[in-house]
């Protein structure tokens, strides 16, 4: 009977349920370089600021425009890449974000004037916002549904590897060298990306069937991520895949995933606001303590190496564990990190202590955030969904860059911003617990045949091994 013919995955449903791939590996990989390529930037900007003020005489204020318009910058290049990645594919939107961002940075390092390095800098931003969400959706996308927070967790761990990298770099090129070619060499870093990204990673299948791609482009495509595989028996009738009734912006923000997309974005401001407004004021506020400058940067860089070793752990915790006991963990155990902090801020070696504490727990938070928006949203949306997460994420060092300057120049010791900092992990715990009984509540279970992703809902359990 024509009833016991099993039914034919969609080309989504058969990336979901094959084995990990060595393709699909190298796609991580690659996601994970071009994260560090990202990371990299935010740490050798910070080096080149001081250096134009020596060289070129600039006032502190035009700093400080400069830096306020690179975030706003970001903003709309992360803003508008989702959609557009949605739209007309994740690949095309991504390498065109690593050639601006990549060029921009590069040429900064010809620039003469403060004129042209503010121009090339907003222009480098642009793409450098495209970056994340396109490469997260990317890599979410071609990752079977088991190891899909996994992959998308250890990926977004090349930020904080950038990070570490980036101060290397800038401690051996600029004194060197100086800082023109540090921004050359981290500028040219992307692009050698370029023909790898262009040559290893195809577009995704649910974005090339969304677009009415042919049978043989999307066969041609799954063949070459999972060669292993038989792909004969997936359905590519055009009928199964054509382009969602909605909008992804209409996704985003419908009914059964707007409480799921307000939590998400309350946490990526929290936390990335926190990690942010942490590493801007440590330094000074470590001082007024009685620290010296060489002992602030010590703290300093002990959160930092703690942040990667705990986004490199928590990618696999991911693999075994449910992502959103792990998420409130984290923030429960940041809190009592920093109330821990707040009662030894003037002691130094229970200081560093802590400050590693902190670098396992908080910016493993907000990698395993970065999961789970790529989760929470069906690949219709997918980009969009990360996009704008990470959007609101920016926004949060601009609060914190602005409350932790009122909080400075009230005369705050460390200890006492410390503890204060309790307060808002103690909102993204209990943001944390909401997305999850969000997550348990029982989902449609009939796809419509219009989606290629068959789990619309904000719970994806059974992404989660």
């Amino acid at each position: 009977m024509a009833t016991d013919v099993p039914p034919r995955p969609s080309p989504q449903e058969f990336v979901d349920g094959t084995p990990m791939s060595r393709r699909q590996w190298l796609i991580v990989v690659l996601g994970l370089l071009t994260m560090i390529a990202d990371g990299l930037d935010s740490t050798v900007v910070s080096f080149v600021y001081p250096r134009i003020r020596e060289d070129w005489g600039t006032e502190m204020s035009t700093v400080t425009a400069i830096v306020t318009a690179s975030v706003l910058s970001m903003i709309i290049g992360g803003a508008a890449a989702g959609p557009l990645a949605d739209r007309y594919g994740r690949k095309s939107v991504a390498v065109t974000g690593i050639a601006v961002f990549g060029l921009g940075t590069a040429c900064l390092g010809l620039t003469q004037n403060v004129a042209s390095f503010a121009a090339l800098r907003l222009l480098a931003c642009l793409g450098l916002g495209a970056i994340l969400p396109t490469v997260m959706a990317l890599v979410a996308d071609w990752t079977p549904a088991a190891r899909r927070v996994q992959s998308v967790a250890l990926a977004f761990s090349g930020v904080t590897g950038g990070i570490v990298l980036g101060g290397i770099l800038a401690s051996v090129l600029v004194p060197a060298v100086g800082w023109h070619t540090l921004l050359m060499v981290s500028g040219i870093a992307p692009l050698l990306l370029i023909p790898a990204v262009l040559r290893y990673v195809p577009e995704s299948v649910g974005v090339l069937a969304a677009r009415g791609a042919s049978p043989a482009r999307i066969r041609a495509a799954l063949a070459a991520v999972a060669p292993d595989q038989d792909v004969s028996h997936v359905e590519y009738a055009p009928a199964a895949e054509q382009r969602p009734e909605r909008r992804p912006a209409k996704v985003v923000l419908s009914r059964g995933l707007a409480r799921t997309t307000v939590l998400i974005w309350l946490s990526f401001f929290l936390g990335q606001g926190i990690g942010a407004g942490l590493i801007t004021y440590l330094p000074l506020l470590a001082e007024r303590t009685g620290l010296t400058s060489s002992q602030a940067a010590v703290a300093v860089a002990a959160f930092g190496w703690g942040g990667l070793v705990g986004q490199l752990s928590v990618s696999f915790i991911l693999k075994r564990y449910d992502r959103f006991r792990v998420l409130w963990t984290l923030w429960a155990a940041t809190a009592i990190g920093f109330a821990a902090a707040s009662l030894v801020a003037t002691h130094f070696a229970a200081l560093i202590a802590l400050m590693f504490v902190l670098g396992l727990c908080l910016p493993a938070a907000n990698s395993a955030l970065q999961a789970i928006a790529a989760v929470a949203y069906p690949a219709s949306a997918r980009a969009t969904g990360v996009s704008w997460a990470n959007t609101a994420g920016k926004l949060g060092p601009v609060a914190s860059g602005l409350l932790g300057g009122l909080m400075v120049d009230a005369g705050w010791s460390l200890g006492t911003v410390l503890l204060t900092l309790v307060l808002p992990v103690g909102i993204c715990v209990a943001a944390a617990l909401a997305l999850s009984t969000r997550d348990s509540r029982p989902q449609h279970p009939t796809p419509t045949p219009t989606q290629p992703q068959p789990r619309p809902a904000p719970a994806l359990a059974s992404e989660q091994s």
